[in-house]
């Protein structure tokens, strides 16, 4: 015999755009979505308030249409701090200044795109 372990019931964004704005996890990745934008102006320090906001909360949005915003924000945090610090270690050879403007571009691209989806109460893809 084996034995089955049911998958936890994956809770999907409500069809009704009021009530996705009333929805506490979204209103989360809405914070996270704007500390990560308010990171290119302040030092990232704001980045980093978002992602242990992310990590904080992740039990609480487990199997929720949220998790894959958290997900995302998580993944656009240490994906760009890891290429953000080659670039600044690669900037006396120039090639990190194209680095870093690759990963702005790409972290703007991230952010937005996330805002977008959740906006629209679907998973960023």
């Amino acid at each position: 015999r084996r034995l089955v372990l049911a998958e936890p019931e994956f809770i999907p964004a409500d069809t009704d755009p009021a009530s996705r704005r009333s929805d506490p996890a979204r209103n989360l990745a809405v914070v996270v979505y704007i500390l990560q934008a308010l990171s290119f102006f302040v030092g990232g320090i704001t980045g980093l308030v978002g992602v242990i906001i992310n990590y904080v909360k992740l039990d609480d949005v487990r199997n929720t249409w949220v998790e894959r915003h958290f997900r995302w924000q998580i993944r656009t945090f240490w994906i760009g701090l890891l290429w953000t610090v080659i670039g600044i270690v690669t900037t006396p050879i120039i090639i990190g200044w194209f680095i870093l403007l690759g990963i702005s571009i790409w972290i703007i691209y991230r952010i937005v795109k996330g805002a977008l989806a959740l906006n629209d109460g679907k998973a960023p893809s």
